[in-house]
């Protein structure tokens, strides 16, 4: 790197280089050190590791952030290869290292947080949801309450009862779909499980949990969700023994009908992930009740 310096020797300003391997600067025209031992302040981007698929480098210059639920706050000494005839030299300490490295407590927590980020990062919830599902796999591993059973359904379990607790429902096909296509009925039992040992209190997926999530994908405006909300409500004064999701799918529905959107049983079927024959089922329950769910504001803001 070349600058122009004043050279104590020369009289003068002449062109100087920097040698960044021994950190001095060096006068271009007398060879004069005018400057030793420069420390650079700039980021050291030295990558050691490979490029990615798209050949870029992780240019990340620190670890992952401290997670307070580890014992160790994932610090870890790992070391080379134990084995001298394949390349290492470190003789049996280092594989007793790494020996106590593997069996730390921790792996396992490292593991099941990595895959509750990586589901709900693709299940789009917020933090909140992610450090709960985190505490609540951190208090299974420690009392050893899912032992024996698929990690990735333990896990798909806890991100349903961190949804469950935030009142931010996600249901059971769409934790099943982010965890690697894990059976629903697999999570299920593992939500069983916890919530005996852990006393979680999870209880259904209610309608109400879900009505704005299906009515935006459906692209229902403000005053069509707030007239589904207010029948949701209303829906809970009558014994209608019909899946959550059904029942919430006919109000939709019904209120399409009265707004002139006129949406068929199908699209409403899709969003709401049960059958087209299911919500007609609801329907025939729900409709009925028209006069008592739907709000008597309803139907005359939206004729104005």
């Amino acid at each position: 790197m070349a600058m122009m310096v004043f050279c104590s020797d020369c009289k003068r300003e002449t062109e100087a280089i920097l040698d960044t391997r021994q950190g001095d600067t060096i006068c271009t025209e007398c060879s004069l050190v005018l400057e030793s031992h420069h420390i650079d302040e700039s980021s050291e981007w030295r990558i050691f590791a490979d490029s990615d698929d798209n050949g870029k480098y992780d240019r990340e210059r620190v670890g992952s952030k401290q997670n307070l639920l580890l014992d160790q706050a994932i610090l870890q000494t790992f070391a080379s290869n134990p084995n001298p005839k394949k390349g290492g030299g470190g003789g049996p300490f280092v594989g007793s290292l790494n020996s106590l490295n593997q069996s730390n407590s921790d792996k396992g927590l490292t593991e099941g947080f990595k895959m509750i980020e990586n589901m709900a990062d693709n299940l789009g919830v917020v933090r909140t949801i992610k450090d709960g599902a985190c505490e609540i796999f951190k208090n299974v591993e420690d009392n050893k309450s899912c032992r024996g059973r698929n990690l990735k359904a333990t896990v798909a379990a806890t991100l349903y009862i961190a949804c469950k607790e935030l009142k931010l429902s996600r249901t059971l096909k769409e934790i099943s779909r982010v965890a690697d296509g894990v059976a629903m009925k697999e999570i299920s039992r593992a939500v069983e499980v916890i919530k005996k040992r852990m006393e979680v209190e999870t209880g259904g997926v209610q309608p109400a949990e879900l009505v704005r999530r299906f009515c935006s994908k459906l692209n229902m405006n403000y005053q069509a969700i707030k007239a589904v909300e207010e029948a949701v409500e209303a829906v809970e004064n009558f014994d209608i023994r019909r899946n959550p999701k059904s029942i919430l799918a006919a109000i939709i529905y019904m209120i399409d009908q009265v707004s002139g959107s006129a949406r068929s049983f199908k699209e409403i079927a899709i969003v709401a992930e049960v059958a087209e024959g299911t919500v007609k089922g609801s329907y025939k329950d729900v409709a009925p009740l028209a006069s008592k769910l739907i709000p008597k504001w309803y139907p005359q803001q939206v004729l104005v």
